[in-house]
């Protein structure tokens, strides 16, 4: 049973006059088909998987708009099919996570943006920046630059943001320039309202077909000679367009305020957050109300120099808040300014920190630095008490740390991990198993689920380069190690990018390689979507009805692998800790050269949660059997050396109190949340632990039979306990 986004669908069709209530994300969604759009690709990814997993969802309700959805294999199969655009009148939306997915893309949106668009082409990237960011710290805004695309950065709240997405489309169109939409977790995520508007059915789409192809024209191929004549045109004719449109429809907003002789700048994103560190200087209220003036930049790329110069122009100083390195939009605003002979001191990076979110924390110490080298005479008092505030915070900080120090107190970093019962946590608990046989081994680790097993108690994974690449990143260390090298990638990044870049690379190289595939049946580390081989719904229900894992199902990786010519290929069940074990020590000595294939089979367990939860409440509200395994530890065996969570790191196996009170080391124990998945038992089979893990059936609503065997068994029972 999949995650459902039956309510969200519903706010899909709301029409003209009827109030949205919601987050940010699906405000964009809905805005996308209130712009006409004729198709939607993507790939998901925190913060934007909202987007496509609702669309995917709400196909049957597209599908009477005529609109096209897709879920692209990568970032890349996205970016392509907006190409769509750069011949016919159709508007196309996709979008990615951050970076990491524009990385991906670059082929693909360097080749668009160089040919153009006549249809609106917006791209939705979710910004994930700062220190709290799950990828590489880098900005989306380099390449809207080096490629000429629009960057749009909408002020975080819903109507705007509707109101940018509805602006992009025609802004993309009258200037041929594709359109990038970079939005923060905190935008995604914020809720608000709009007045909703009818969707528009687009005038080319599956429910009304073109006739013919476009004419050839080899003008609108990204290819030489004419790539040349498409790079003038972006600074001869698009990008004055997109800033005439930028003008003419105001897009950028100027906030007025009484020190009309100092002026912030900001990047639409950052306007709350900016906001709310005002207030504290009683310099801007909770309705938006600033004493500075505000130029709010949700166009980031181009910047208009007119509007950059009358803003400045005259000023005492103008401060630019900008988040991220290198600081693109200041250098810009002060190059514009020195080519027009303004010298208005220009402060950003220099009170600003360079790296990082910029959160109100951060907002708040760069401002008073501007405040008390601007304003100190008219709010003085307020500047003191904001500046104390500063002091006390970061010496509650010092206090803390040195109480902790004093008392040998250091508080555990809490990094993220697996999910209880995970099948994947298994599999690294034979890797570490495997590596006593036969020594440590290099591992190229990748992105997904599986990069957890880089934290304790596993730390197992020497690279991570890219989403897929796990494989191909071991071809320089695996010919000049004397112990084969170990890449792990999931059956998501398979289909992403490893088939390509690493299995063929492999296979056509000749190389001496072991890969390990988990295959969970889900892209899972983006919120499980289904892939190519996510089992059937038949499948699911089998496994449901007869209260098993789905292994050994979709056959679709195996097939391929087969077909590309894998010769040595094994597919284990993820929670039989040995004989995966076994598998991999088998990889590892095998005289076999070449590549050498483990897939790692076990269901995601939080898909497989979501099925057997509803099911089985249902037959505990019919009054029919239900049976459910638990595991414990009998606290009187356990001897309290720990190996068992060395080796699993499972959440529900911690410690509490050794009974015995001659015994001071507190034993192991499995606590409520376990969902039976085996691992604790395995693990102490496996690595020959002792053996004081137990498995326990609790049954309930039990048939007549088993009330009567256990009217028999507890009388004999209690009598063995007191002997």
């Amino acid at each position: 049973m999949e995650v459902s986004f039956h309510e969200e669908i519903k706010l899909l069709q709301l029409g003209n006059g009827q109030n949205f209530h919601g987050e940010g994300i699906l405000a964009i969604t809905k805005a996308l088909l209130q712009s006409g759009v004729s198709y939607i690709g993507g790939y998901q990814g925190a913060p934007v998987s909202h987007l496509l997993d609702v669309m995917v969802q709400a196909k049957e309700y597209l599908s009477t708009l005529g609109v096209h959805v897709e879920a692209c294999s990568n970032e890349a199969s996205a970016a392509a099919m907006l190409g769509a655009s750069i011949h016919y009148p159709m508007r196309g939306a996709v979008t990615w996570k951050s970076i990491v997915g524009t990385n991906v893309a670059a082929d693909a949106l360097s080749n668009l943006s160089s040919a153009g668009v006549v249809g609106g082409v917006l791209i939705v990237v979710g910004e994930d920046y700062g220190e709290g960011a799950s990828v590489i710290q880098e900005r989306t805004h380099a390449y809207a630059m080096k490629s000429s695309m629009i960057l749009l950065d909408p002020r975080p709240e819903l109507s705007q943001m509707v109101n940018m997405v509805e602006h992009a489309f025609a802004l993309s169109e009258c200037s041929n320039m594709p359109a990038m939409m970079e939005l923060r977790i905190r935008a995604c995520h914020v809720k608000g309202q709009f007045e909703a508007k009818n969707n528009i059915a687009p005038t080319i789409s599956a429910n009304h077909l073109m006739n013919e192809p476009a004419n050839f024209d080899y003008g609108k191929l990204s290819h030489p000679p004419v790539t040349f004549i498409q790079e003038k045109l972006k600074f001869q004719s698009r990008i004055p367009a997109a800033q005439k449109y930028i003008i003419e429809h105001k897009l950028n907003e100027l906030i007025e305020g009484e020190h009309n002789n100092y002026g912030i700048i900001v990047q639409g994103g950052l306007y709350n957050t900016l906001i709310r560190s005002l207030s504290q200087f009683n310099l801007a209220d909770a309705f938006g109300n600033s004493k500075i003036p505000i130029l709010v930049l949700n166009v980031a790329y181009p910047l208009v120099p007119n509007q950059i110069e009358d803003f400045c122009n005259s000023k005492d100083a103008v401060v630019i808040i900008e988040e991220g390195q290198p600081e693109y939009i200041e250098q810009e605003i002060s190059l514009a300014l020195r080519r027009a002979g303004i010298n208005t001191p220009i402060h950003g990076k220099d009170i600003f920190q360079n790296a990082g979110e910029y959160s109100a924390e951060v907002l708040i110490k760069g401002l008073l630095k501007f405040v008390k080298q601007y304003l100190a005479i008219e709010y003085g008092d307020l500047i003191n008490q904001v500046h104390q505030s500063v002091v006390d915070l970061e010496e509650r900080k010092k206090s803390i740390a040195s109480i902790l120090q004093s008392h040998s107190i250091s508080i555990p970093p809490r990094p993220p991990g697996f999910c209880i019962g995970c099948p994947e946590r298994p599999v690294f608990s034979a890797i570490k198993l495997a590596q006593k046989t036969v020594g440590d081994v290099h591992i190229s680790a990748d992105i997904g689920c599986h990069a957890f097993g880089t934290f304790p108690p596993f730390s197992s994974g020497h690279t991570i380069l890219g989403y897929g690449m796990s494989l191909a990143s071991r071809a320089g260390v695996s010919p000049n190690m004397q112990r084969r090298v170990l890449s792990i990638m999931g059956d998501g990044g398979f289909w992403h990018n490893g088939l390509l870049t690493g299995v063929q690379s492999a296979l056509f190289n000749g190389d001496d390689a072991v890969l390990l595939i988990f295959k969970n049946g889900y892209t899972s580390a983006t919120g499980t979507q289904d892939i190519i081989s996510t089992p059937s719904n038949d499948e699911k229900k089998d496994a449901v009805d007869k209260l098993k894992s789905l292994v050994h199902t979709n056959q679709s990786i195996e097939n391929t692998l087969q077909g590309m010519g894998v010769q040595w290929l094994k597919t284990v069940n993820t929670y039989e800790v040995d004989h995966v074990k076994k598998t991999l020590i088998e990889a590892f000595t095998s005289e076999f050269n070449g590549l050498k294939v483990i897939i790692a089979e076990g269901e995601c367990q939080l898909e497989r949660q979501r099925r057997i939860k509803p099911w089985l409440t249902s037959l505990l509200k019919s009054g029919k059997r239900v049976m459910r395994v638990k595991y414990g530890v009998d606290a009187d065996v356990c001897n309290g050396d720990h190996a068992c969570i060395r080796l699993s790191g499972c959440p529900t196996l911690t410690l509490k109190d050794n009974p015995d009170p001659l015994k001071l080391d507190p034993v192991a124990s499995v606590i409520e949340g376990c969902v039976g998945c085996g691992l604790c038992g395995e693990n102490a089979h496996a690595a020959t632990l002792c053996p004081s893990f137990y498995r326990t059936e609790v049954i309930q609503n039990p048939s007549f039979t088993e009330k009567l065997l256990t009217l028999v068994r507890n009388p004999i029972l209690r009598m063995l306990q007191t002997a």
